[in-house]
Order: structure tokens, then C-alpha cells, then sequence
């Protein structure tokens, strides 16, 4: 028999079956990848601070790729266009499944974490701007802190030996997600230069046939691999930044399931692609765009300069403030009762985590100062610096709850009676209780027979009173 559908729905509450076994999934693959990531960006920045830096600027710098169709890009361009597109595909089709099938699918269940996504991203906006105001600095890196990194904060996670309860994984996910769709709304209006309409004209004909063929459920990777290929060189010389293509496409897929299916055609394609995503595409953006000089000089022109403390306050108090204020603010109007065996300080220690924001923000970052390298690096720096700083902070928060945390875990996991399902899904299913009554009656019979070899007497005799 089926596992019922918890009733528990609270803010923070236990999450649906279907849900929590996709998001161990998903999370598993982005835990692998963030560790990947974070090993890359080590990398990168000592080969960008050792005497082997010329040869990371040459590495970066190299250019490949057909210049007649306008591809002649460094390997740094590739990485940052090229591979981050399919970072965002598989983008496009988490938010798809999070609007059809997931958290979102529900406009009261999703208010609350789009709330408080939202407030993530205004409040280091305006902490950046606030900062940048007062020190007559540029706003042109407005948009840097309001990303999260999923990846790199689950890396921190398994640095730290720390296992969240699945609804607070939820909570960061979807905060992840939200920011995502955002940030690729960002980079579609603001960091799109000069457009190429025979371009454009062209991408979006390669995505109307992309959309065509999928409905009519053509099937095989050489009809969609090439074709995702000559959108996605289209819509970089568009002039609209070629990631948008990815995100496109990835939200076309259908995420949900039909009669006879185990999974949905988008589910499919994200089980394939999330790995060469978070355990390539990722990590290369990083070895590529982390590798910036880091000196003490360096690091006390982060804290001093406004663009660049700018940055790092909006990771660090501008996250934490925004996504904390912004759920506590939308639970008390809405009057959404958050699980008893969780408490506000681990929506805070979340919030924390949130301002790591480093894949997306770096790319930000490149793109709002394209033409000053200089500061480019700067704001990289101050990306590192402040995503470092907000780990620190989250790890101390968590850890103080870690064996809070250990329990709920626990709890969540448990299968006593092995069928595959967690205990807590199938309390209100007899057949389980069933299953226990009878493994318990087998144990009771064990430990009697047990007893009267250990020299128990029979049927009570002799017992002392």
C-alpha cells in the first residue's frame, strides 16, 4: 500500500514523499558538485597567486572556436557562456518541476519561500547601493550579492559534517531556485548589449521547433543536442547572454508524469544532465573565473573600496537580514505555523548559508564590469571574501543545532519495518502497524526463549514479587 500524503503542511513542515525522495536525489548530485566546486576555485586561486599565474592568464585568455560564426572566445568565455548554459538548462527545468510538481505548484505554500527569496535578493541590493551611495561608489554591481550558490552551500554542509532535516534542504532549494529565475531576469535585461534581431529571430525559431518537437514527443539525443547547439550560438549573437537559451529550453520540458511513467520526461533529462552540470560545467566556470590575486593589499582594498565592501555586506548581512526578516514578516501576516521541531534560529542559520553566492554572482560580477578588468577582479574577490565569511558564520549557527538536527534526520530516515518507506509517512497506514505489531511480537518471542536459556523460570514461577 502507498505511502498517504502527509497532512503535516506547516511552514517548514514534513515535506510530501514524491518531493523528498526527488530533492535527496538532486541534492546528493549537488552536494558531489559543490565539493567539485569548491576544490576548482582552491585550485584556481592558487594558480592564479603562485609563480605559475602567467600561465593561468594564458589559459584563460585562449581563444577557440570558429570565428565565422562570431564563436572566437577565450577559454574564460567559454566557461562563462558556454558551459554555465547548461548550469542554467538544468536550471530551467528545477523551476519548471517546482511550478508543476513541486513546492511552487501551490500559490499559499509557495508565497512564503518566494517571499522570502525576494527579500534576498532586495536586501543586499540595497545594502550595495546603500553602501555605494554613502561612499560615492558604482551602482553598476547592484545585482552581485543577490544570488545564492546551492551547490557551494551543501559543499559547506558536507565540510562541516552537518545534515539539515529535509524541510530546511527544501527551504534552501527553493530559495536557490527563486533566485535563479531571477537572476536570469536580471542578466536578460540589464546585461544585454546591442541586439542582432536576424539573430534573435533565428534563436527563437530554433526554440518555437525545439517546443514543436517535444510536444509531438520526438525522441533522441541527435535531434536536440544539435539543435540546442544552433539556438544557443544564435542567441549569443543576439546579443542577449547565450545562458538564456539554456533556461529557455530547460523550462519546455514537460515535468510531469503520465500514466505508465516512473518519471517525467524533465525529471529524465535533469537525472542525466544535473552530474555533467554540477560535476563539470560548474567547477570549470569556477577554475576559470576564480583565479584572482589575493594579497593582503588586495583584501584590505575589498574592505575599503565601496563596490567591493559593498559586495560583501550584501552576501553576509544583506542575505541573512533579507531572507530572515522577509520569512519571519510573511509566517506572522500569514499566520503560518512553523514546525515544532525546528525554531526561527534555524531559518536564520539558513539565511546565512544563503549568502554564499558564487557561481551566479561571479558571473554577475563579469558582466556588470566588462570593461574595467581591474574591478572585475575586485568584485570577485569580494564575492570569495564575503561567501567565505557568510560560510563561516552558517557553520558556527548550525553546528550550535547539530544535534537537534541529527534527531529530526534520524527520525526522517527510520524504516523499521524495511519496505522501503520512512516510518513517519505511514502512520496513519494499518498495514504498517500490522507489520510492527508483528515484528514486535517476533522479538518479544525471541528474548523469552532467550530469558529461559539465560536460567529464566517457565510461565512466571518463582518470580519474586
Amino acid at each position: 500500500m502507498a505511502a498517504p500524503a502527509p497532512t503535516d503542511r506547516k511552514f517548514l513542515g514534513l515535506l510530501p514523499l514524491p518531493e523528498r525522495r526527488h530533492l535527496t536525489d538532486a541534492l546528493r548530485t549537488e552536494t558531489v558538485g559543490g565539493v567539485l566546486l569548491l576544490l576548482a576555485a582552491v585550485i584556481a586561486l592558487v594558480w592564479a597567486n603562485t609563480p605559475l599565474s602567467d600561465s593561468y592568464e594564458t589559459v584563460s585568455d585562449f581563444h577557440i572556436g570558429p570565428a565565422a560564426l562570431g564563436l572566437d572566445l577565450s577559454i574564460q568565455h567559454w566557461a562563462a557562456d558556454g558551459l554555465l548554459a547548461i548550469f542554467f538548462f538544468v536550471a530551467g527545468i528545477e523551476l519548471k518541476r517546482e511550478l508543476v510538481a513541486g513546492e511552487l505548484r501551490d500559490p499559499k505554500a509557495a508565497a512564503l519561500p518566494v517571499i522570502a527569496a525576494l527579500c534576498g535578493m532586495a536586501a543586499p541590493a540595497l545594502v550595495y547601493a546603500l553602501v555605494n551611495t554613502l561612499g560615492n561608489g558604482s551602482m553598476d554591481g547592484w545585482a552581485v550579492p543577490t544570488a545564492t550558490d546551492i551547490a557551494f552551500a551543501l559543499a559547506v554542509l558536507a565540510v562541516i559534517g552537518t545534515s539539515l532535516p529535509s524541510a530546511l534542504r527544501a527551504f534552501l532549494l527553493t530559495l536557490a531556485v527563486v533566485d535563479d529565475l531571477f537572476a536570469i531576469l536580471i542578466i536578460a535585461v540589464f546585461f544585454t548589449s546591442d541586439l542582432n534581431f536576424a539573430a534573435l529571430g533565428g534563436a527563437f525559431a530554433g526554440l518555437l521547433l525545439f517546443w514543436l518537437l517535444l510536444r509531438k514527443e520526438v525522441r533522441g539525443w541527435y535531434v536536440y543536442v544539435p539543435l540546442a547547439l544552433v539556438i544557443w550560438g544564435l542567441m549569443y549573437n543576439s546579443g542577449v547572454h547565450a545562458t538564456i537559451a539554456g533556461v529557455a529550453m530547460g523550462l519546455m520540458l514537460r515535468c510531469t508524469t503520465r500514466e505508465g511513467e516512473k518519471r517525467s520526461p524533465g525529471e529524465h533529462i535533469e537525472h542525466i544532465v544535473r552530474p555533467i552540470s554540477a560535476g563539470l560545467a560548474v567547477p570549470l566556470f569556477a577554475l576559470f573565473s576564480a583565479g584572482v590575486s589575493i594579497s593582503g593589499g588586495a583584501i584590505h582594498d575589498v574592505f575599503t573600496q565601496p563596490v567591493t565592501l559593498g559586495v560583501v555586506l550584501g552576501l553576509v548581512v544583506g542575505k541573512a537580514v533579507g531572507i530572515f526578516g522577509g520569512t519571519w514578516l510573511a509566517a506572522r501576516f500569514t499566520k503560518a505555523e512553523l514546525n515544532p521541531g525546528l525554531a526561527w534560529p534555524d531559518v536564520f542559520a539558513v539565511a546565512t548559508l544563503a549568502g554564499i553566492g558564487f557561481t551566479v554572482s561571479l558571473l554577475i560580477g563579469e558582466l556588470a564590469f566588462a570593461d574595467d578588468p581591474v574591478l572585475t577582479d575586485e568584485v570577485k574577490a569580494a564575492v570569495l571574501i564575503g561567501s567565505l565569511i557568510a560560510a563561516v558564520l552558517a557553520s558556527v549557527l548550525l553546528k550550535l543545532r547539530v544535534r537537534k538536527y541529527q534527531a529530526l534526520v534520524s527520525d526522517e530516515e527510520r524504516d523499521d519495518d524495511q519496505d522501503g518507506i520512512p516510518d513517519i509517512y505511514e502512520q496513519d497506514n494499518p498495514d504498517y502497524h500490522l507489520r510492527m505489531a508483528e515484528i514486535y511480537e517476533k522479538k518479544a518471542a525471541e528474548h523469552r526463549e532467550r530469558a529461559q536459556l539465560a536460567g529464566a523460570p517457565r510461565d512466571g514461577a518463582d518470580r519474586p514479587a
